[in-house]
């Protein structure tokens, strides 16, 4: 049995990754300061002995109080519409909590995986984005405290496992959706769902030629899990994401035809910085990850997510 951390582990995803090392066995600490994250999300998991819940900012350094064998750091916000709530804070947790958790990993010689993003490219000019192509980010602009904030962590992480031989492993981390997302989280896929299950008019920004790629949340954690069980010489970066590429127009009708809404789409002013186009190239995830691909398709990871809501 390994005892694992995970930081942010009340939030969208840790959920998912703190039932899944549960269900293999493992001892969970779950660490998270309930910004965006809830109790409610983990609230099936207390009742099993190996699960543990406490509230805690990363910004602030955690004191080991049993051995850890492996860190998963989640923690920050990830929809515009929280991390653009408190840019600093925002930076803070991504800078000040990859130190802290770093520093952690250090003192309990853990191998720690660091959740970067996809937003590291930018608008990237590059298309499908590999790991080696080094982003497009306006470093000034109104998304740049998440964007910098995750370049600035896998900065740290490099420099911790080359000066301090830490073992380490990076993900950048593409669009992902499914239950436990918020009503109020910002993303797209929420978005839409919500208003189409009002049968209000769904919001698509710009043209809504835009691409994104979106990728189960399943699919991710199963991409994480393997991440960390590679060879310690093995760091990443690593793209986690699905290449199938789709319009908002085009995620906009997929929605309306699943929920039999009567919503009509309507367009708004593209916000500062929203990248035109998104798309992975997952041939490294596939090659060190023992053959990783996300195995559930968009209708059907939407079937699930439009469940999900229903019964909020």
């Amino acid at each position: 049995m390994k005892s694992i951390l995970v930081t942010g582990g009340a939030g969208f995803i840790g959920s998912h990754l703190c039932k899944r090392l549960l269900n293999e066995g493992n001892k969970v600490i779950c660490l998270d300061n309930y910004f965006t994250g809830s109790k409610k999300l983990v609230q099936d998991l207390l009742s099993c002995p190996n699960f543990r819940l406490e509230e805690h900012d990363v910004t602030h350094p955690y004191q080991k109080r049993f051995d850890i064998d492996e860190i998963y750091n989640l923690a920050c916000p990830a929809s515009p519409i929280h991390y653009q709530f408190d840019p600093i804070q925002t930076f803070r947790t991504s800078v000040l909590g990859a130190i802290n958790m770093l520093d952690l990993a250090c003192c309990c010689n853990a191998k720690i995986l660091q959740a970067s993003t996809s937003e590291v490219y930018g608008d990237p000019v590059v298309h499908p984005q590999t790991e080696t192509y080094l982003g497009n980010v306006n470093t000034i602009g109104i998304r740049s405290c998440y964007d910098e904030g995750k370049r600035a962590s896998e900065t740290l992480f490099m420099d911790y496992h080359r000066q301090k031989k830490l073992r380490i492993k990076i993900i950048r981390i593409f669009n992902t959706y499914g239950p436990n997302m918020t009503v109020h989280d910002g993303r797209v896929v929420s978005n839409f769902i919500v208003q189409a299950l009002k049968n209000e008019d769904i919001t698509v920004y710009g043209t809504g030629t835009q691409t994104r790629s979106f990728q189960y949340v399943d699919d991710l954690v199963e991409g994480m899990i393997r991440m960390m069980s590679t060879e310690d010489d093995f760091t990443g970066p690593v793209n986690i994401g699905n290449p199938e590429e789709f319009t908002m127009i085009e995620l906009a009708q997929q929605i309306i035809r699943l929920t039999g809404s009567q919503s009509k789409i309507v367009f708004r002013p593209l916000p500062s910085d929203d990248p035109r186009q998104r798309k992975p190239d997952i041939s490294l995830a596939q090659k060190k990850l023992d053959g990783w691909k996300p195995t559930v398709s968009l209708e059907e990871g939407l079937k699930r997510t439009i469940q999900y809501f229903q019964n909020l």
